[in-house]
């Protein structure tokens, strides 16, 4: 079981930068152990089995372990919006947004809060509280760290960003990212097992994995989709999206969209293997507007 002693020395996640949270210092995911959250609302912008037709109850957290050049949330991200809260407000959240209708409570950018998000999970299920919680995540993870959510989590829902170490290294400065991501995608599986759906469609219990096609990075997405689908076949279910929108100042190829002969090719590609279990994405996704305002809504 994690405990709040894992902010002491924190290695929760694959930079392992050591800094004590629990004094104020803050790790590589520029948050020290408090819980900072930006919008915690009802998100209608997740896969189809995710967010169903009611909303997946979606709690953004600040800070992030990976921090990408690219990244379309910068501010929460970088710590720059967002609310300092204590974990029973959080317990309070997931009840109001089950209020709400939400389909499941879907902790986005959750891992270097792991600690603390698993208790709030046991305290609330200890209540009554029967949500499924779903870990919506970069992909980079310790095993260490997943292994210890084994019971909390219902639902891994993760990116698979880079399945090469120079793309790794150049967008998100870790290298390690391929390996980390393979390890972590095979812990998440071995909790889940294959996906489960209730009868309303929405999954209760599984693993989605997200790869995001980056301008000129098709070969690279076609070596991730390849990797998954001999790992898992249909087990898991994967989401193809081509969401990606260029923020300013970017170098090339970062500074255009996605072209629909690139992502149309990544679909035809996972057709080709046999893959059937997976979302594909209008390509009207890739807008500033499915960015959803931090504008501290429902803290």
């Amino acid at each position: 079981m994690l405990s709040e002693t894992a902010y002491r020395s924190c290695a929760l996640c694959p930079r392992m930068c050591g800094v004590d949270r629990t004094v104020g210092a803050h790790g590589y995911c520029g948050m020290s152990d408090k819980i900072v959250v930006a919008r915690a609302a009802l998100h209608h912008w997740e896969e189809p089995c995710i967010s169903g037709t009611r909303g997946s109850g979606a709690v953004f957290f600040g800070g992030c372990s990976l921090r990408c050049i690219y990244c379309q949330n910068r501010e929460i991200a970088l710590g720059q919006r967002g609310r300092e809260i204590t974990p029973a407000r959080l317990c309070e959240i997931y009840r109001e947004l089950e209020a709400q209708g939400a389909h499941n409570i879907n902790l986005v950018t959750p891992t270097h809060y792991a600690p603390t998000l698993s208790e709030s999970i046991r305290r609330v299920r200890a209540e009554g509280f029967s949500l499924p919680f779903v870990w919506n995540t970069s992909g980079y993870e310790r095993v260490q760290t997943l292994r210890e959510l084994a019971g909390d989590v219902n639902i891994y829902l993760t990116d698979f960003r880079y399945a090469a170490v120079k793309q790794a290294e150049a967008y998100s400065a870790a290298p390690d990212y391929p390996a980390a991501a393979k390890a972590a995608v095979a812990e998440m599986v071995r909790q889940t097992g294959p996906c489960l759906f209730g009868a309303d469609g929405i999954l209760t219990r599984g693993t989605v994995v997200r790869i995001l096609l980056l301008p000129g990075a098709l070969a690279a997405a076609k070596l991730a989709v390849l990797h998954l689908w001999r790992a898992y076949g249909d087990d898991i279910y994967l989401s193809l999206m081509q969401q990606y929108t260029p923020m300013p100042g970017l170098p090339a190829p970062l500074d255009r969209r996605v072209s629909a002969h690139e992502y149309a090719a990544l679909v035809d590609y996972a057709a080709s293997l046999g893959v059937t279990h997976a979302y594909t994405q209008e390509r009207e996704a890739a807008q500033d507007s499915f960015i959803p305002p931090f504008d501290l809504t429902g803290v």
